[in-house]
């Protein structure tokens, strides 16, 4: 390789277009896993839900599941740019800095053989100049000899013209010896100069260059295990995110999301009522040896078709409002009559009732919500915001006062932290006056104490419309039971006016009786007695009492106590003249009759 100086030169360059190239390739990869995690980032955002109030977060568990999976998919996104970045860390970066000191390094060592080169051209070329110019002072020492010799052989040839001749020659033989000595001694110089430059000088800016490009490939091996490491690593935190996704794959439950919709459609109406039965066999004269079943003559008894189709049409509840209570039901027999020219009684039917149901099945909308709708998880009965979700069924109705009972609560527990905190502080402002002043904490503390009466006043009001529907909603599963009892019991023969007996005999023909349905009846209030005083009270302040359900007093009043403070803050009290409500227990003085709690 001594002779292959510009072929180093070349294998060197192309070494350090390899590495670049392979930066380049390194890059490309780069880019590529950061487009893929910002694609599938952006996949995420556009799957993920906004956020939402907390009753509209998703509940079924299939929603769940999949909002997990896009958590996971979003971590999974994460560490592909951890990749991306690792590479461009680890390998890219490392790779350029490698190819510009590498490139630096490269040129010192050519640079340095190129100047041993010119150096061994240089020595050559005065070698050779020392060599052409004994060369030349040899032929004209020749030339001078030769005429000496030609001169001194004439015999016409003056002695000055010998003597001439031989000072010429001796001078031309002088110049000679020391150009031959100038001569020897620059070839003596270059063949040194040569056998170092081939033998100490070029080997080693080979070698140089040598480990130069092992290192270049020893760095490139590197940079393909780095390569790989950075893939390398994120396996288990992607492993752990494809675990999740299997997770919350086998979270799915599909009898927990049909509860779900169970609960929230779950509305607390009953099943419509059975239709009674409609006898048209009252014209025909029946007689019977052992007895005779007659019907007798009924006046009066046409029913108004309103009454019926509207009876007929609010049973219709599933989906829909509940209708208000209306008049008690009529039996089978009391239907439409008229009187015959003989003065016997006939029914006349009709139809309408059922038809206007089946009708209004058909034409009605449709209250099931969409799947996207469940999606969001606003899935529950639409209808007016009331404040006291009148407007929804019983159970979800049940449901929302329960809920809002919760958050009241826990604003509550937020203002008497808040008021302890304002109380303490106060007073250590008045054991330490140079710490702060102590009235500056009573308008604060006066809004804390307002705030918290007002939540126990919307607690108490919304415990009253939850008591109010559980006692409903109770009320009616005992009618229901009953109901079911009775329908068990009742299993005797029927007559044509609905009276039920054992013995054929004893069947009487008598007037039709009007069984109130129960179902009529449900949001008909009970008469509720006053209750009894178990002791008085005396207003320490005043009290203005504004809101719904309060009793406003003066300073020094005296009321009855009906009902003692149930650790909400309110006490219930009555006036003389019969006036209820309720009042702010620390604004009175309580004082309890013996062996009246309970009464």
């Amino acid at each position: 390789l001594k002779d292959q100086f510009d072929n180093l030169d070349k294998h060197t360059q192309w070494g350090i277009d390899f590495l670049e190239k392979y930066a380049k390739f390194v890059k490309e990869r780069i880019e590529i896993e950061q487009s893929y995690a910002k694609q599938l980032r952006n996949l995420v955002k556009k799957y993920c839900p906004k956020r939402s109030p907390k009753d509209e977060e998703p509940r079924f568990t299939s929603c769940i599941a999949f909002f997990n999976i896009l958590n996971e998919l979003n971590d999974y996104a994460g560490q592909r740019e951890v990749v991306a970045e690792e590479m461009g860390h680890r390998v890219y970066g490392e790779l350029m800095r490698y190819s510009h000191d590498l490139k630096t390094e490269r040129k010192m060592h050519l640079q340095e053989g190129r100047k041993a080169q010119q150096y061994l051209d240089m020595c050559w070329k005065q070698m050779d100049n020392s060599k052409k110019k004994f060369e030349r002072e040899c032929r004209e020492a020749e030339k001078a000899q030769q005429s000496y010799e030609r001169l001194d052989n004439d015999t016409n040839a003056t002695k000055a013209d010998v003597e001439k001749a031989k000072q010429q020659l001796n001078l031309r033989t002088h110049m000679a010896d020391e150009n031959k000595n100038e001569y020897a001694a620059q070839l003596q110089n270059f063949n040194g100069e040569q056998h170092k430059h081939y033998y100490i000088v070029i080997p080693q800016i080979y070698k140089q260059l040598q480990e130069m490009d092992e290192r270049r490939t020893i760095k490139l091996s590197e940079c393909y295990k780095g390569f790989a490491d950075s893939e390398r690593k994120v396996i288990p935190i992607i492993s752990k995110c494809l675990e999740g996704m299997i997770l919350a794959a086998k979270s799915v439950d599909e009898h927990r999301d049909s509860q779900l919709v169970i609960d929230c459609f779950k509305s607390g109406f009953e099943p419509p009522g059975d239709f009674p039965f409609e006898d048209y066999s009252q014209n025909i004269y029946r007689t019977i040896s052992d007895g005779t079943i007659s019907t007798p003559k009924q006046e009066g008894m046409r029913i108004d078709t309103k009454t019926t189709v509207g009876k007929a049409k609010g049973k219709l509840w599933l989906f829909g409002k509940k209708p208000k209570p209306q008049s008690p039901p009529l039996t089978p027999t009391s239907l439409y009559t008229s009187s015959t020219p003989n003065g016997s009684q006939y029914p006349i039917f009709s139809i309408e009732p059922v038809h206007y149901c089946m009708s209004d099945i058909k034409t009605g909308k449709p209250r099931i919500p969409s799947f996207r709708s469940l999606k969001r998880g606003d899935f529950c009965f639409q209808g007016p915001a009331l404040e006291d979700f009148s407007h929804l069924p019983p159970e979800q109705r049940r449901k929302k006062l329960q809920q809002r009972i919760d958050e009241l609560n826990r604003e509550l527990q937020k203002e008497t932290d808040q008021k302890d905190a304002l109380i303490k502080m106060k007073d250590v402002y008045e054991k330490n006056p140079q710490m702060g002043d102590p009235s500056s904490l009573q308008p604060k503390l006066t809004e804390t104490m307002s705030n918290m009466d007002r939540l126990r006043m919307e607690i108490h009001k919304n415990e009253a419309w939850l008591s109010e529907v559980e006692g409903k909603v109770a009320a009616r599963s005992d009618r229901r039971h009953s109901s079911d009892i009775n329908h068990l019991v009742t299993q005797g023969r029927e007559s044509p006016e609905g009276s039920y007996t054992d013995d054929a005999n004893q069947e009487v023909r008598g007037p039709p009786q009007q069984h109130a349905h129960p179902n009529e009846f449900d949001d008909e209030f009970e008469d509720d007695d006053p209750l009894p005083a178990i002791g008085h009270c005396k207003a320490i302040y005043p009290f203005d009492g504004h809101n719904e359900g309060t009793l406003a007093m003066k300073e020094g009043e005296i009321l009855y106590i009906i009902e003692e403070d149930k650790g909400d803050g309110w006490t219930r009290a009555r006036r003389h003249n019969g006036e209820e409500g309720y009042v702010p227990t620390s604004y009175i003085d309580v004082t309890l009759e013996k062996n009246s709690k309970g009464a």
